[in-house]
């Protein structure tokens, strides 16, 4: 790619006063080409946000999962000026493709493409993305066994490469295909607007959603025992499973997982979702 193939636009007013005052410049920019991540950063939590703001900070620790998620697609990054103004600071490197600068994050990278042009960076990045990376990998994590715990890893970095796949294909054009290489049947394929998917939030969601259940079953779910799967399965905060996309992806796991069980360990298996569905149907009461 070279200078002059950067998707967007970008521009600026000056009105001239007398010399003695001062003059107000107004500049946007917006520029929709999603640079790829570094492989360096790919399953690592701040891959989506590097919690930088205070605000952010002190939200995702202490609010439970459903007043967090609303306050994240309201919540304006560019009111910390001082984050703002180190963000800017750092630009050009934080817009550079496979970027290694420390601050550089899906959410940071959005932020210096679309400055003051109205986009916001999808809430996706800053709640589901890096507060259930963070917090569902460090509750879990130490109750898995080895096996769980390598797959659990393993899944982290598949979701994201899986993100920036279709993103890089969307940067391609209109159609976006992520295959499940144990389970072809759990492929994602859509079609959404070429340089759009990222401004979008609803189809956003629905994309990073989607490309979930592949994520899960390429990193070996299928293989994990009981235990494990029991736990994976009563993890994720209850308030989340009112949401129809987490139902969803847990349905089409459950499915794969189920059937892989089947000639092994149909019992135990039928026991663990038992469980979960026990644990799950709690919030319905």
């Amino acid at each position: 790619m070279t200078d002059t193939d950067i998707i967007g636009q970008a521009s600026a007013t000056c009105q001239l006063r007398p010399a003695n005052s001062h003059s107000n410049i107004c500049a946007s920019l917006c520029n929709k080409h999603v640079p790829r991540a570094a492989k360096s950063i790919l399953g690592n939590c701040e891959y989506y946000y590097q919690p930088l703001h205070d605000e952010y900070v002190k939200k995702s620790g202490v609010s439970t999962w459903e007043p967090f998620k609303a306050w994240a697609t309201v919540w304006n990054p560019w009111d910390d000026l001082e984050v703002a103004q180190r963000l800017l600071r750092n630009r050009d490197r934080l817009i550079q493709a496979n970027s290694t600068t420390g601050d550089w994050s899906r959410h940071a990278n959005f932020m210096m493409r679309h400055i003051g042009c109205g986009h916001e960076p999808p809430a996706y990045y800053v709640s589901y993305g890096y507060y259930y990376c963070s917090t569902y990998g460090v509750k879990l994590h130490p109750r898995l066994s080895l096996k769980g715990q390598k797959w659990l890893e393993l899944a982290r970095r598949l979701l994201q490469v899986n993100m920036d796949d279709g993103l890089r294909q969307n940067m391609m054009g209109d159609q976006i295909d992520i295959i499940c290489k144990i389970a072809p049947k759990r492929s994602v394929s859509m079609e959404w607007d070429q340089f759009e998917l990222e401004v979008s939030p609803d189809k956003f969601k629905k994309f990073a959603f989607d490309t979930h259940v592949p994520a899960y079953l390429d990193a070996g779910l299928a293989d994990l025992g009981v235990a494990d799967l029991m736990k994976i399965g009563g993890q994720p905060n209850i308030e989340e499973w009112l949401d129809k996309d987490t139902w969803d992806q847990a349905i089409a796991s459950g499915v794969e997982v189920a059937k892989h069980k089947a000639n092994k360990a149909l019992e135990a298996v039928e026991a663990a979702v038992d469980a979960a569905l026990r644990t799950l149907t709690r919030v319905f009461r």
